[in-house]
């Protein structure tokens, strides 16, 4: 009996391969744009992935093979938007460090940013942080932000801005507590802070710690 592996075209199954991952991609990206689209007509709380199967003519399984839940679809969403955010404070922290900027002024510079991002991006956070990602953090956008805060406050450390018993960890993740997306909602909805009043908070937070 030959053994069905000598059956089996190894070019054959190349091609086959491709062709199932070309079919797997060009049903992500139209999952992806049919949620876009959907999240923008009705807003992002208000679409169901239900909703986003039946508009993108996919099966249910072939959504949820893609995206384990709402909130893996939304960071998938993100991504883009995420890439130019931190290759554009790249750049600015190349440009602020050879001009001389001292690091605690880029972490304020920094913060700021953050919160523009944050306020644009809200929705979509939102069902990140619900989407029960907060598990995968090389995933999220917080574990970025706060490699990067962290980097500039040992920065600072080396170069004598801030005193040596800070606790530099704990103060980075308190300083992004204030743009944890539940907490953003709570300061912008609730306690009505504008954006310029949470950007100046952080701010005051960063000279507290300056030598």
């Amino acid at each position: 009996m030959i053994d069905r592996i000598e059956l089996i075209n190894p070019e054959w199954e190349t091609l086959h391969d491709r062709h199932e991952r070309a079919d797997a991609a060009a049903n992500r990206a139209l999952i992806l744009h049919t949620a876009e689209r959907l999240f923008a007509e009705r807003g992002v709380a208000s679409v169901n992935m239900a909703e986003i199967a039946e508009a993108a003519g996919v099966g249910k399984g072939t959504l949820y093979r893609r995206f384990a839940n709402k909130g893996a679809l939304c960071l998938s969403l993100m991504d883009q938007q995420m890439s130019e955010f931190q290759n554009a404070m790249l750049a600015k922290f190349h440009e602020w460090t050879v001009s001389g900027t001292p690091y605690l002024e880029q972490l304020s510079r920094f913060l700021e940013a953050l919160v523009d991002f944050t306020e644009l991006h809200c929705p979509l956070l939102t069902e990140v942080a619900h989407g029960e990602l907060i598990h995968t953090r090389l995933n999220l956008p917080h574990f970025w932000q706060y490699m990067t805060v962290s980097a500039l406050l040992r920065s600072a450390n080396s170069s004598g801005e801030i005193a040596d018993e800070i606790d530099l960890e704990f103060f980075a993740e308190t300083l992004l507590a204030h743009l944890q997306v539940d907490y953003f909602l709570f300061q912008r909805r609730v306690r009505q802070y504008s954006t310029a009043r949470i950007a100046a908070g952080l701010r005051m937070l960063v000279q507290l710690i300056a030598t």
